[in-house]
């Protein structure tokens, strides 16, 4: 069994004013979250971080008409691994069900 996946992008940062362009994107903050249930236990999984990026002129989106998918392409396009960034959150996943360290009760303890 494997986790359920979600991206999220929760905010952008954004210059007001770059050549010729409002609310041009800068920088945008996202997570890569991950829920999985195993008998009956519910797991979660995840992974914080932000992308910036730099306008050179070109195709540009409006603010208001871009998509969270849009802002997702970027963030892939920019470098962060997609499928690495999902396997880090199942990897947490797994070793909260198997840890790969446990801590028993001493031998002596009462």
């Amino acid at each position: 069994m494997s986790a359920v996946i979600t991206w999220v992008v929760s905010q952008l940062d954004c210059l007001p004013q770059a050549d010729g362009e409002t609310d041009v994107v800068v920088v945008a903050h996202w997570s890569c979250n991950g829920v999985q249930e195993q008998g009956g236990i519910t797991y979660n999984g995840s992974v914080y971080s932000t992308t910036s990026f730099t306008y050179a002129g070109g195709p540009f989106i409006p603010y208001q008409s871009l998509t969270q998918q849009d802002v997702l392409g970027w963030i892939w396009e920019d470098g962060v691994d997609k499928a690495a960034t999902e396997a880090a959150v199942q990897t947490q996943i797994d070793n909260q069900i198997n840890p790969p360290v446990v801590s028993p009760p001493l031998p002596w303890a009462a």
